[in-house]
C-alpha cells in the first residue's frame, strides 16, 4: 500500500509539472479545453490501479446517447461521485469498451465548480485533462454582500458567462457531465451522498441523459487533501443506464413529491436521481463483488 500511495503521489507531480490551465477564473476562460498530455498519464494511472475485469457496461446507452446529441438534442450524463478520478475512469473506460467509445469521450464536456479550479492546484490539474466549464456553482454561499461586492460580480459574470457558453455547445453533439451529488461523497459526512438541488436546473433545460454508477474506489478521499488520498486496487465497474427523457423523469419525480405532499419538488427531482443511482449502484455491487 505504501509503495502504491508513493508512486501516486510521484504521478500526481508530473501531472502537475505538465498541466496548464488558468488558476484564476474569469467570465473570458469558463471554457477550458482538455489537455491531452494529462489525459494520457492520468491512464496510466488507472491501468497501474485497476484490477482484472474492470470496465464499461452499457455503452450501447452512451453510444444511444451521443447519436441523440449528434441530431441536436441536449443530453447530460450524471455520473455518481467518489472520487477524483471518477471522470478519468467514465473517459478511458468508454474508450477501452469499442464500439464509438473514442468519440463518445471526444464529446464529454464536464461541469466544474470554480471553488476547486481555484483553491486545489492538484485538484485543478487533474480537471485540466478534461474540456470543461467552469461555474461558480457554491460559490457565492457565504458571501456577505456588504463586504464581498467585488467577489459577487465577479461570481455572477463567470456564472451569466457559463450559462451562455452551456446553452451555445449543449445542442452540438456534446454530452454535458455533471456530478449530481456536486461533490465527492464523503462517508464521514452523509449529506454529501444527497443531489444539489441546482441540477433540476439542467434535467429542466436538458432533453435526455443517462445517470452512471461507479463501482469499486482506486482513490479514497480523506478529511485533507487529495495529496494524502489513500490510493488501493479494486476491480471498477462503470454502468451507464438506459437513456432517459428529462422531461417525462422530472415531471414523474414532481408529480410523485405532490402526491407524498413534498413542498419542495426541485429537491424531489434530483433526490429521484440519486435514488435511481442509488438502485444502480447496489445491483452493480451485487454482480462486481458476488456474496
Amino acid at each position: 500500500m505504501d509503495t502504491l500511495n508513493t508512486a501516486f503521489k510521484e504521478q500526481i507531480k508530473k501531472v502537475m509539472s505538465i498541466a496548464k490551465f488558468s488558476s484564476v477564473v474569469t467570465a473570458d476562460n469558463v471554457y477550458q479545453e482538455g489537455n491531452t498530455d494529462v489525459v494520457h498519464i492520468i491512464d496510466e494511472m488507472v491501468d497501474t490501479l485497476q484490477l482484472p475485469g474492470s470496465g464499461m457496461d452499457g455503452l450501447e446507452h452512451l453510444e444511444e446517447l451521443l447519436a441523440k446529441a449528434e441530431a441536436g438534442y441536449s443530453c447530460l450524463l450524471l455520473p455518481e461521485h467518489y472520487s477524483n478520478l471518477d471522470l478519468s475512469m467514465v473517459s478511458l473506460f468508454a474508450r477501452r469498451a469499442g464500439g464509438r467509445g473514442n468519440d463518445i469521450a471526444k464529446a464529454l464536456v464536464a461541469i466544474a465548480g470554480m471553488k476547486l479550479n481555484e483553491d486545489n492546484p492538484v485538484v485543478a490539474a487533474f480537471a485540466s485533462a478534461y474540456t470543461r466549464i467552469v461555474v461558480s456553482r457554491g460559490g457565492l454561499e457565504g458571501l456577505d454582500p456588504a463586504n464581498n461586492r467585488d467577489e459577487l460580480i465577479r461570481s455572477n459574470a463567470i456564472n451569466r458567462s457559463a450559462m451562455k457558453k452551456l446553452e451555445e455547445i449543449k445542442t452540438q453533439g456534446k454530452l454535458i457531465l455533471i456530478f449530481p451529488a456536486g461533490t465527492r461523497f464523503r462517508p464521514w459526512d452523509i449529506t454529501t451522498k444527497r443531489g444539489v438541488r441546482e441540477i433540476d436546473s439542467y434535467i429542466r433545460t436538458f432533453d435526455y441523459m443517462c445517470l452512471v454508477a461507479i463501482n469499486g474506489k482506486l482513490l479514497h478521499v480523506q478529511e485533507t487533501d487529495m495529496m494524502n488520498d489513500v490510493v488501493s486496487k479494486d476491480k471498477i465497474k462503470i454502468t451507464v443506464g438506459p437513456v432517459l427523457s428529462c422531461p417525462e423523469f422530472r415531471n414523474k419525480a414532481r408529480s410523485d413529491a405532490e402526491t407524498a405532499g413534498i413542498a419542495d419538488k426541485r429537491q424531489a427531482a434530483v433526490d429521484a436521481i440519486m435514488l435511481e443511482l442509488d438502485r444502480m449502484h447496489n445491483r452493480a455491487e451485487e454482480k462486481r463483488v458476488p456474496q
